[in-house]
């Protein structure tokens, strides 16, 4: 253990088990303890994970999720609440340990976009954006951030 100085509920989260808990008013959802995790997310014990891993590996669980739900014209984007900024099309997804979260994608003009964040401050709204091309098959950044961590765990 280093000098770090933890809240209760911070010390209580790194020791916690994973799981999730949801309720939908559709009987038929899927909820996110229903979902496999990936071996790469549960190989590895929460003790030895930096904020910025665990943040980054629950976050892409529900991107995936979300996904899962999306038709073959929409693909993944997140909203930004109290700016103009728009959407991003979700591209790409990483983190810089110990403690930042990063998306990477393009607004809805193509235009280059990448939001870094603190764990701390973490909060993501997925959108269903309408894809730009109709005959491209969409985009499912959440597949290949679980084939990227299961690469990872061999």
């Amino acid at each position: 253990m280093g000098d770090e100085i933890n809240t209760a509920a911070e010390a209580a989260e790194m020791t916690a088990l994973p799981r999730a808990h949801e309720v939908h008013s559709d009987p038929k959802a899927k909820n996110a303890r229903d979902q496999p995790v990936p071996k790469g997310v549960s190989d590895t014990p929460l003790t030895q994970k930096s904020p910025a891993q665990w943040a980054y590996e629950r976050t892409f669980l529900y991107l995936k999720k979300f996904e899962e739900g999306l038709d073959d014209n929409h693909e993944i984007a997140m909203g930004f609440a109290g700016t103009d900024a728009g959407v991003l099309k979700i591209e790409g997804m990483g983190y810089f340990d110990p403690d930042v979260v990063t998306f990477y994608g393009a607004d809805s003009s193509g235009a280059k976009m990448q939001l870094v964040q603190h764990v701390s401050q973490l909060n993501v709204l997925f959108r269903a954006l309408q894809k730009p091309v109709a005959a491209e098959p969409p985009n499912r950044i959440g597949f290949k951030l679980v084939e990227d961590l299961e690469h990872d765990a061999t």
